[in-house]
């Protein structure tokens, strides 16, 4: 095989932008598109560079069984997420799925044992772990210079107003609050019913990568839904996570879609603090990530020319989103599939930032209790291939 012939689930803003970056960084052919709204069909069909051959499904099941699609490429959001990826490994797919995995236990237990005993590559499609910043800070703290990492943040207030939250079921398009007068068959989506700590993937993927480690145990608390921003809205405007690790470190992750922030896109942050020094990301665009080293003669933080881009970016990473980030999902699964190298952020990790947000919303609906985290990694007491003793 030297090249993938790929399924695209979910037609979307986010699908059409992946239709465009598996078209340019090659490895890949599209043979099928698949969404339940077929007026995203047309748009889907038009964006492609090669319409021959490609097959347009309103039914996922159909898809599956088309003999001409190795690999699905799943950009649904919707509370069935990890059971479309299920279905896939389990049809002999193998699966790129969009953040944040799963949105049950269960599914993220199916996802494992179906990848352990198919073979098939899962990736979730996490892309800020990809950041420059990021390797900086890992290679950090695996050199030792912040002493043993005791205390970790991240946020994620990714301000979508009132976007998102409602669709038409006939045409596909979204309208905000404010327009839905004019769109009187207007559904919430699953982002309005969905708890927003469920999304922390963005901030914990990247934080796991940097200390190398696991959660372990979760607690966490949340505002009121709905929302005070816009009471049309059922979601809480804040949740907040927090977590103890296998190395020892505390972890607080906050995620919240219906607060405003300064910058129009939404807002990532991250602050790192060891025994011998502290990194953090910064907090508006006309600062820099600082740091701070206890034996590096430093009076005070110091900037840092730490970006999202990459220094090493080859030249199909640039202007593919998220600071470039979006390219390497689309090239490490393509590595993995045609065997050019091993998947480093494999089914395993990706359940390990998928199961503390399922975890802290299960935390904040049995009235904010400390709940542990497992370990999907087969054991003596889980064999590959095998689920969990359910206690």
């Amino acid at each position: 095989m030297d090249e993938i012939r790929v399924g695209l689930v979910g037609l979307g803003h986010r699908g059409i932008h992946w239709l465009r970056i598996i078209q340019r960084i090659g490895g890949y052919r599209i043979t099928a598109l698949c969404d339940p709204i077929v007026a995203l069909h047309v748009r889907a069909l038009g964006a492609l560079e090669n319409r021959e051959g490609v097959r347009a499904y309103a039914r996922y099941e159909d898809m599956l069984a088309d003999k001409n699609v190795d690999a699905v490429a799943s950009c649904v959001r919707c509370r069935e997420q990890g059971a479309i990826a299920a279905m896939a490994l389990e049809a002999g797919k193998h699966v790129n799925s969009e953040v944040p995995a799963a949105h049950t236990l269960e599914d993220c237990w199916r996802i494992v044992v179906a990848v352990e005993r198919t073979g098939l590559v899962y990736q979730l499609a996490e892309q800020t772990r990809f950041w420059g910043f990021v390797d900086a800070w890992r290679e950090l703290v695996a050199s030792g210079k912040l002493g043993h990492i005791t205390f970790c943040q991240g946020e994620y207030i990714g301000y979508y107003g009132t976007r998102q939250f409602f669709q038409d079921p006939g045409t596909g398009e979204f309208c905000s609050v404010e327009d839905l007068p004019n769109h009187p068959d207007a559904k919430p989506t699953w982002l309005h019913r969905m708890p927003p700590i469920h999304y922390l993937p963005h901030e914990l993927s990247p934080m796991l990568r940097v200390l190398n480690d696991r959660v372990v145990e979760v607690v966490a608390m949340s505002t009121q839904a709905p929302s005070r921003s816009h009471p049309e809205i059922g979601q809480p405007d804040m949740q907040v996570a927090l977590m103890k690790t296998e190395k020892d470190a505390i972890v607080r992750l906050a995620t919240a879609f219906t607060t405003p922030v300064s910058h129009p896109r939404g807002h990532h942050w991250y602050h790192i603090m060891g025994t011998r020094g502290t990194v953090e990301w910064r907090r508006s665009g006309r600062e820099y990530p600082k740091m701070w080293l206890a034996d590096g003669q430093m009076h005070d933080m110091a900037d840092v020319d730490w970006r999202y881009e990459r220094t090493d970016a080859p030249g199909q990473a640039h202007g593919s989103g998220h600071g470039d980030a979006d390219y390497y999902v689309h090239a490490c699964f393509r590595d993995a599939v045609l065997g050019r190298r091993p998947l480093e952020f494999d089914v395993y990790r990706a359940m390990d930032t998928a199961a503390p947000a399922i975890l802290a919303a299960e935390s904040i609906a049995r009235g904010t209790v400390a709940l542990r985290v497992p370990d999907f990694r087969p054991s003596a007491a889980r064999p590959a291939g095998q689920l969990p003793r359910m206690r």
